[in-house]
């Protein structure tokens, strides 16, 4: 006997998992573009260090008036609009994060509106897993999102661009927030789910 608040929770769970497996890929691509801007930092701030230990008064580049303050100045601007750019990746990390939550609070919303017992919500079979099960895995996934988005933006929003050893640890401080046991298990979980996702 079929039971239709258990089947609109089944396909608001569908719609969960499609919002998720999209999303990966969203924030795979953002984090990938992110690396080389991270690096440009870094370089920026060596070449910031590289030349604030010459002393262009004493060169054969003497002769330009104001070289070095000018350089200063062109780098400052360069590390910059590295910042700005890397900025606009969060925008793409924020709206990964803010799907799969939206999309956890409807369902959470839905179950908890549909009035489900314990025994439909911890059923499961070979192809479908418990509802129950599928909610933990979205908010372990959502969970992941958060937290990863906050670690980088609290990051970012150390970095200055004339706090020089700051960029210079950035790229590494950056790779260090990697998590790739939790991105594994998030593919874990779609392997989980695919023949409940191709099952209406």
């Amino acid at each position: 006997m079929s039971n239709p608040a258990l089947s609109s929770l089944h396909q608001a769970l569908r719609r969960g998992f499609e919002t998720l497996d999209t999303n990966r890929e969203v924030w795979r691509s953002a984090l990938a573009e992110c690396s080389p801007l991270l690096e440009s930092l870094g370089n920026l701030a060596e070449q910031m260090r590289a030349l604030s230990s010459v002393h262009i008064s004493s060169t054969p580049l003497r002769d330009f008036p104001e070289l070095q303050e000018r350089l200063h100045f062109k780098l400052l601007q360069a590390a910059d609009t590295v910042l700005g750019k890397l900025s606009d990746k969060m925008c793409s990390l924020q709206s990964v994060r803010d799907a799969v939550s939206n999309q956890l609070a409807a369902l959470l919303q839905l179950q908890n509106a549909g009035g489900l017992g314990l025994p439909a919500v911890t059923e499961r079979s070979a192809a479908v897993p418990s509802v129950a099960d599928m909610l933990e895995w979205l908010q372990d996934a959502e969970r992941h999102y958060r937290r990863q988005f906050l670690r980088r933006k609290t990051l970012l929003q150390t970095l200055r661009p004339d706090q020089l050893s700051l960029l210079e640890s950035a790229p590494s401080r950056w790779k260090s927030l990697e998590s790739p046991d939790a991105e594994q298990r998030i593919t874990d979980i779609l392997c989980r789910v695919s023949f409940f996702m191709q099952s209406q």
